[in-house]
């Protein structure tokens, strides 16, 4: 075996030992490997969120709160970001780490498969990240998410497309952009802006697309 496929197998192999093993720092490694901040470029999607001050941003699959807290000073002291999971783990240590930096301005959500549990009409900003090939159904889910939106309120998906990591390609844990599109019209939304900045995934933004009478 050549070193360079060897440090690979090893690599994965202890990354699925990790995750399976049931540990928040086992699956926060299986997701994230190293190097994240290289290939995730988490400023640039900061800034093509066009959070302002005061927003109302749910982070729909927090994890280790990657995002999280990036969002939280992006929408200051004045607003709130809602970090959503359903794993207890990740709740765990995402309450933790919460805790620890003393960020007032977010609130841990304990979501469930088949609702975010966001408070009704007050999101300005739903982002989700590598989070949305694990949503079961998911014209029904973002249908009801509609009802979560404030007026204006926009829905941002940044989706592993299979163009690169191994984990996602090993375990199939990505979508197509244009699948993420369809479902998303399916379920009462619009594209308004595309970015392709990510070697490893999509970046969409939906909205309501009033036409449909949602």
């Amino acid at each position: 075996m050549e070193p360079r496929f060897r440090r690979f197998a090893l690599t994965a192999a202890i990354a699925l030992a990790l995750a399976s093993g049931g540990c928040a720092a086992g699956k926060r490694f299986a997701y994230e490997g190293f190097g994240r901040d290289d290939w995730q470029r988490p400023d640039a999607v900061i800034a093509l969120l066009g959070i302002r001050p005061g927003d109302r941003v749910a982070d729909l699959g927090a994890g280790g709160g990657y995002f999280t807290f990036r969002l939280a000073e992006a929408v200051g002291a004045s607003g709130r970001v809602y970090a959503v999971d359903v794993d207890d783990d990740m709740i765990d240590y995402l309450t933790q780490r919460t805790r620890a930096r003393g960020a007032a301005n977010v609130a841990v959500v304990r979501g469930e498969f088949e609702d975010p549990k966001l408070p009704d009409g007050e999101i300005d900003l739903l982002f989700t990240c590598n989070t949305y090939h694990h949503i079961a159904d998911r014209p029904a889910y973002f249908r009801r998410v509609l009802t979560d939106l404030a007026p204006n309120g926009r829905v941002a998906i940044v989706e592993y497309d299979g163009r690169g990591g191994w984990f996602p390609r090993t375990f199939g844990h990505f979508t197509q952009a244009d699948e993420i599109a369809g479902e998303m019209q399916e379920a009462g939304y619009k594209l308004i802006a595309s970015h392709d900045i990510l070697p490893r995934q999509s970046f969409q933004i939906f909205g309501p697309d009033d036409e449909t009478g949602e």
